[in-house]
């Protein structure tokens, strides 16, 4: 099942599609860089693709963690991307004001897990009839999910996408139940599982998020293995040197190497 968004290419060889980008635009240059070598990758792996980068990020752990380089900057640099590549773009928001603004720039807008249960803002994405993905909060029952779905479907917008990243154990780390992908499937929506952030370990005593990235590829390739439609993950040219949530993005030169991993389970599930 895939998303129906503009540009979407390589949906007739029943492949995941994937989401996958930086977590925050920070320049011209990474963001055209990171899209074009994705790009490269989807199309040699017959992998529908959709770019994804945040112009803005406002869940942060400390006060001057960063941010972004500018709301307009950012938005326009990403439409551009997008333009310049005939890719499908996707972005977060967090406040309702901000919907059918960045609606005027991507395809898809996401709801950050811990803001799944703010109704203004789940109505205001669905009123911008922009295709919704609403991540489940670590802190819900995937069965709980069918009303964050009922609020953007009560602004006239059917276009949602449900994504797993994830459920709080303890105070310093994720784990990922599976079974959520059965039971949000069974809402009739595509499903995609964000295999970066699930194994983030939030809430450091040090003010920044750590991660497990070699656990990235076990948590894919379960993904697929239990039917997810969907793969969300961020990387980077040098996660080591990103802006915001380096500690648990693949860096750009494994991609490749893990999506043909993936691919090979798709073609053996399906």
């Amino acid at each position: 099942m895939y998303p129906n968004v503009p540009h979407l290419k390589h949906t007739d060889n029943k492949n995941f599609f994937l989401i996958a980008g930086t977590c925050v635009v920070e320049s011209e240059e990474i963001t055209y860089q990171t899209a074009h070598r994705l790009q490269q990758i989807t199309n040699r792996l017959g992998i529908p693709f959709i770019f994804k980068a945040s112009y803005r990020k406002a869940n942060r752990t400390k006060i001057d963690s960063y941010t972004g380089i500018g709301d307009e900057i950012a938005l326009n640099i990403l439409h551009q991307v997008g333009k310049q590549l005939h890719l499908p773009l996707l972005t977060d928001i967090h406040e309702s004001h901000e919907a059918a603004i960045a609606a005027e720039y991507v395809d898809i807008l996401q709801i950050p897990a811990f803001l799944c249960r703010q109704t203004d803002l789940l109505i205001a994405a669905g009123k911008t009839n922009k295709t919704v993905n609403i991540k489940k909060g670590q802190f819900l029952a995937p069965e709980s999910m069918k009303y964050a779905i009922q609020k953007v479907n009560e602004a006239g917008n059917d276009k949602v996408m449900l994504t797993e990243r994830g459920t709080t154990l303890g105070y310093t780390d994720l784990v990922v139940d599976f079974r959520s992908v059965t039971v949000m499937k069974n809402f009739g929506l595509p499903v995609i599982v964000d295999i970066t952030h699930s194994v983030q370990q939030p809430n450091q005593s040090s003010g920044v998020t750590g991660g497990r990235p070699d656990l990235i590829a076990t948590i894919a390739k379960a993904a697929i293995a239990t039917g997810a439609d969907g793969i969300f993950l961020e990387t980077h040219p040098n996660p080591a040197e990103a802006l915001s949530d380096g500690a648990n993005m693949l860096s750009l030169d494994k991609v490749e190497e893990l999506l043909h991993q993936l691919v090979k389970i798709r073609h053996a599930v399906i």
